[in-house]
């Protein structure tokens, strides 16, 4: 009984520290939702009117990571970029993310957009390479880099990450909450997980006082 029971809060201590991935994450805009892009930028091909993000922040994977926070709608974006023949608009959320996403020492810049005009064949990469150089790729052409961020590092695992959020107002609403709650000193996570193996303990001394007493 023990064991078990130490062998649960064990487990909730590790995923509570679960290894996530700092990288770019791909996005396409389907009406009101992000989708999670099933292309790489260097392959995919938008179509005039489309609306695409990339979102910097640390995700365990695909399910999880966050998406581009803020408004995305095509005829905003792109409403100073007339439509030309043999050229196609695409509408880009560049979304650096939070600062506790970010590398030491670095700062995310400011969640930006951009309306991209570029060649009717055009991949998603060089609609961005258009609008927000420098890109910065590794030798298994992983974006790495976008507008020069982060100036190091790509797809690297981060120790103790948490899930980021999923949705555009709860990452906002969860960045703003968490400066609040520092000054209020709400319990940590380990300091709730010493507080139920103290518990599992104590339930286990006198669960055994009592079989004693019975025998």
């Amino acid at each position: 009984m023990l064991l078990a029971a130490l062998t649960l809060l064990v487990g909730a201590a590790q995923a509570a520290q679960a290894t996530g991935y700092r990288y770019w994450s791909f996005w396409d805009r389907d009406g009101d939702t992000w989708t999670y892009a099933t292309q790489g930028p260097s392959t995919a091909r938008p179509s005039d009117g489309d609306v695409q993000g990339f979102r910097f922040a640390v995700s365990e994977d695909s399910k999880d990571a966050a998406r581009p926070r803020g408004a995305a709608v095509f005829e905003v974006i792109c409403a100073r970029t007339p439509a030309r023949d043999g050229e196609k608009r695409v509408a880009l959320v560049i979304d650096f993310g939070t600062t506790a996403d970010a590398p030491s020492d670095e700062t995310p810049p400011a969640r930006r957009t951009a309306c991209a005009r570029v060649p009717a064949d055009a991949t998603t990469a060089e609609a961005l390479a258009s609008v927000a150089k420098p890109l910065r790729y590794d030798t298994n052409a992983l974006l790495c880099a976008i507008a020069g961020y982060p100036e190091q590092g790509c797809g690297e695992q981060v120790s103790g990450a948490g899930k980021p959020t999923a949705t555009e107002e709860q990452a906002a609403e969860k960045e703003a909450a968490e400066k609040k709650d520092d000054s209020e000193g709400g319990p940590s996570v380990g300091l709730v997980a010493g507080i139920a193996v103290v518990a599992v303990l104590g339930a286990a001394a006198v669960w055994q006082a009592r079989r004693r007493r019975n025998a």
